[in-house]
């Protein structure tokens, strides 16, 4: 299979790839059928030699579509991950920005959780409270607290309502070792999740250049190369989402808001031509040189570019790991600038709750929806 989906770019030099992947002829699902064949240096080099233009208008010609109790990537489509994150784990505090995103149209690709503590007592009652919020309000979305992966694992065991298995992964075994992992246990909590949920897909990532050169684990790989390798750990999974944290590391290894607008789309780049569902944490450190501006452009870039996800955080700040991202107000922004909708069943809940109108412009009301006001009374 993989020499068969290589084979129309055997012949070629990484310049002659570039000429390939920007070709008119060239269209989406060649892309998706050339993805397997596809080694992450391969994508690496050519997107050394891209300008942005060309980033952008290579990863909008593949869609890569994931499934869960919604469909995620669909053209026309961008979805959020709702991050309620709270700096006490405090289970009122999350529920309310869970609910808060939710009343702007937030949360269908995720509604994930970094937790302020690593332990499995209080994972385990987030992933309860997750659970019990989107049943009570029908919710057609995924739920998942971003622990260890060792942490979700035993609270799975312990019988807590686990949907998507999250792990931080990075693009050399040196530089996974690093973060407490290797693929045979990433293989386990691979088997264990799609035991719970057979048919979808049911693993979550995070990357981030720079990984492998913080933990002194690159080999001498520049860290662009090295990021790109973290796809091809992810698409050996079959993930339902993706996504690189693209200034999360700090000006140490993407020094201002250019440079991290380059990576940005560099990844999303890379990850599409490998066959993954890329969203995209578009952030910053607050010892960077970038603020929200730099922020607004990535964020509209990757819009064109036809990224699946991105983030919705309480007004672009997470009080708990203290960095800048994208709002709750940027989602409906880019819908509504590039006439994107959220994931349909996601849309069609929306609607049937009074929150949307005609999937895109949110209902002029004063009044929570009544489901909404029990759940914060």
């Amino acid at each position: 299979m993989v020499a068969v989906a290589f084979q129309p770019v055997s012949p070629l030099t990484v310049g002659d790839f570039r000429e390939f992947l920007l070709s008119e002829q060239t269209t989406g699902p060649d892309l998706l059928a050339l993805a397997p064949g596809l080694t992450p240096e391969m994508v690496a080099a050519v997107s050394k030699i891209m300008r942005v233009q060309d980033l952008i208008t290579v990863a909008a010609k593949p869609r890569i579509v994931t499934r869960f109790r919604d469909t995620l990537g669909l053209p026309g489509r961008l979805s959020t991950r709702l991050q309620p994150n709270h700096p006490t784990d405090h289970l009122r505090g999350i529920a309310a920005s869970v609910i808060d995103g939710l009343i702007y149209a937030n949360g269908d690709a995720v509604i994930g959780i970094n937790p302020a503590t690593d332990d499995v007592s209080t994972v385990e009652a987030l992933l309860r409270m997750l659970d019990d919020v989107r049943e009570t309000l029908d919710l057609p979305t995924q739920t998942c607290v971003l622990a260890h992966v060792t942490t979700q694992m035993e609270a799975l065991r312990r019988g807590a309502p686990i949907d998507l298995i999250f792990q931080s992964i990075a693009g050399t075994e040196a530089a996974n070792r690093a973060f407490g992992i290797d693929l045979a246990l990433l293989d386990e909590a691979a088997q264990a999740a799609s035991e719970q949920h057979p048919g979808a897909n049911v693993m979550y990532f995070e990357t981030g250049q720079g990984s492998a050169l913080s933990s002194n684990a690159h080999h001498g790989v520049d860290q662009q190369t090295c990021e790109a390798r973290a796809y091809a750990v992810a698409r050996r999974y079959n993930p339902l989402l993706v996504n690189t944290v693209v200034g999360f590391i700090g000006p140490e290894y993407l020094y201002d808001g250019k440079q991290i607008i380059r990576a940005g789309l560099e990844d999303h780049f890379c990850g599409k031509l490998l066959g993954l569902p890329m969203g995209c944490d578009i952030c910053y450190t607050n010892h960077a040189e970038a603020d929200q501006d730099d922020m607004d452009m990535l964020l509209t870039l990757l819009g064109a570019a036809g990224c699946n996800y991105i983030m919705g955080v309480p007004g672009a700040d997470d009080i708990m790991l203290h960095y800048q991202s994208t709002s709750f107000h940027d989602a409906l922004y880019l819908r509504s600038l590039l006439n994107l909708k959220p994931a349909p069943e996601f849309e069609a809940w929306m609607e049937r709750m009074g929150i949307l109108e005609n999937g895109v412009r949110l209902r002029s009301t004063k009044a929570l929806p009544p489901v909404f006001e029990r759940l914060l009374a």
